[in-house]
């Protein structure tokens, strides 16, 4: 490929930076309600507590929806922090330690894609990256962050396992096919990835 066109491939149009902004925006509100309501779905594991890192998930898809969607280098990192900024204004509860969640969750997704230079958006690499996603939330707060003081070195294995375990299903697999969906649509033809629903795994690593 030669420079103009890589330069294509990895340039933010416009219309990259509105549509990764309104995927930011709309999951920071998400971010917000579900933060707040976190306590009352923790219930459900009650019996054991550290099973709730399986709820983690729904922190994590903006990074690799929004890399999905836009195909751009920082795209994932770009809508995981913007996402965790709003929360933050809407007066999350977890204060300012969102901003540090925000880049950490994308920062783990974004290393999946930057590996495979930007050229590969297929199931596979969608599931490592929410995987990636959720063990770089996991370990930051088990380990960095020290959220859970309280569980011996089994229990913060667990949660970090349980939390990659749940951003490979939420942010990986769903935000595969919500793309693929949108796509269908027609919602994101003015996008790198308005073929999304017709592509197969060799058409994608273009």
């Amino acid at each position: 490929m030669n420079q103009a066109g890589a330069k294509q491939r990895t340039g933010w149009r416009v219309v990259d930076i509105v549509t990764a902004s309104v995927i930011a925006v709309a999951s920071g509100v998400i971010f917000w309600a579900w933060s707040a309501g976190y306590g009352l779905f923790s219930l459900a594991f009650v019996a054991f507590p550290p099973a709730s890192a399986l709820l983690t998930g729904v922190w994590l898809f903006p990074a690799v929806l929004g890399a999905l969607i836009i195909r751009k280098p920082g795209a994932a990192l770009y809508c995981e922090m913007l996402a965790a900024v709003i929360e933050a204004l809407l007066g999350s509860h977890y204060g300012l330690t969102v901003l540090i969640s925000g880049f950490v969750q994308g920062l783990g997704a974004e290393l999946v894609f930057a590996a495979v230079r930007y050229r590969k958006w297929n199931l596979s690499v969608s599931l490592l990256a929410g995987l990636f996603s959720g063990l770089f939330a996991g370990i930051s707060e088990a380990y960095i962050m020290a959220y859970y003081v309280e569980y011996t070195p089994a229990l913060k294995i667990f949660h970090v396992i349980a939390t990659g375990i749940s951003g490979l299903i939420v942010a990986g697999l769903l935000s595969w096919l919500a793309t693929r969906g949108l796509a269908k649509t027609g919602a994101l033809s003015a996008l790198a990835s308005r073929r999304a629903h017709l592509e197969t795994g060799k058409l994608a690593a273009k």
